[in-house]
């Protein structure tokens, strides 16, 4: 009985080939099994999350692998023709490609869970951006298999290349402001030039970031309205943030009138550098008689507040003011303003 051929190969040999393959399937699953529960246990007792990927990867063995894997075990006990173990060669190829596009995503979704566990907090908005940067490489991941694979399967996929290059193109071409705001995004994310809750000037606008997405960034104004700027647009322009700002550097002057004796004069830088330096969180630099204007003697001062927060320089920069004023009056300084001295003449000329 078991010397009867069928397909070039004895019953026996097919009892053989048949049960290496279901051996090599079951052993196959238990270690896959074991490997899976050992490293299982190692990622809870471990700080690190790469055994947590080790773990995963393991899990996401595809069935289809280890069936392949059997059969092709299974055919050493067996006499076959050379189409026939090309089509099993094929198949073995075509399940390596599977396992590794199955690979491939899974270790990029690893890749956005751990930002998105680490940047929830901090940048909520680079998460969505993080999301479909995934998705754009899940895409690419499965095209390289799919191309891999018709390729293995024997059609020219030059042909197929170039055509879909031509419709790539004319894709591109249709959905290149969308593809411009998205690689925007992304820059925007990784570069950094601002996140959420940075108070940025883009030209004349300013206010605080809000939120960073895929096509556009919106910016609540000092007035309350929320500004809408397109990614691409926001990086093509000159921004100024105020966030990362440590200290800043405060300039601003004023006028007495020409009357003022040259003794006062003296005396103006004296006190002015007296107030600053009375004030908290600031450092004073410099406090100068700078030129002569159309109807003032003109000052400039400079100090720093030691802190970015406008709210502060703004109390400051009061405190300063009033201090001013109270101390001009008691030195009889006056401030200068706009004035016109009109001359008229009488009818003989004096």
């Amino acid at each position: 009985m078991f010397d009867i051929v069928f397909y070039n190969n004895t019953l026996q040999q097919w009892a053989i080939g048949i049960g290496a393959a279901v051996v090599t399937f079951i052993l196959l699953r238990i270690i896959k099994g074991l490997l899976h529960r050992r490293i299982s246990k190692m990622a809870q007792k471990s700080n690190t999350d790469i055994d947590d990927l080790v773990a995963e990867l393991i899990r996401k063995i595809h069935f289809l692998l280890l069936l392949m894997i059997s059969l092709f075990v299974g055919t050493y006990f067996l006499t076959l023709s050379d189409k026939i173990l090309d089509i099993f060669q094929v198949l073995i190829i075509l399940a390596l490609l599977l396992q590794g596009g199955i690979w491939g995503t899974t270790v990029i979704q690893w890749w956005v869970n751990r930002y998105k566990k680490e940047r929830m907090t901090e940048d909520a908005a680079s998460v969505t951006t993080f999301s479909a940067l995934g998705l754009v490489l899940k895409i690419v991941v499965w095209s390289i298999v799919l191309l891999l694979a018709l390729d293995n399967l024997g059609i020219n996929i030059t042909a197929l290349v170039a055509g879909l290059g031509v419709g790539g193109i004319a894709v591109a071409l249709a959905v290149q402001n969308i593809l411009g705001d998205l690689f925007a995004s992304l820059s925007i994310v990784l570069d950094k030039p601002f996140v959420i809750g940075d108070f940025i000037i883009i030209d004349n606008y300013l206010g605080s970031v809000e939120h960073i997405g895929l096509k556009t960034t919106r910016i609540r104004s000092l007035g309350g309205e929320q500004l809408i700027f397109s990614n691409s647009d926001l990086l093509n322009s000159r921004i100024r943030n105020y966030k990362r700002m440590f200290e800043r550097r405060v300039v601003f002057a004023l006028g007495v009138i020409y009357q003022t004796p040259a003794e006062k004069l003296k005396k103006i830088p004296g006190i002015i550098r007296q107030i600053i330096e009375s004030q908290e969180n600031v450092r004073f630099d410099r406090a100068h008689f700078k030129d002569y204007g159309d109807f003032s003697l003109n000052f400039e001062i400079v100090y720093w507040v030691k802190s970015p927060d406008y709210n502060v320089y703004m109390d400051i920069q009061q405190a300063i003011n009033l201090e001013i004023f109270r101390q001009f009056k008691e030195n009889e300084i006056e401030f200068a303003y706009p004035t016109q001295l009109i001359y008229t003449a009488k009818e003989n000329g004096e």
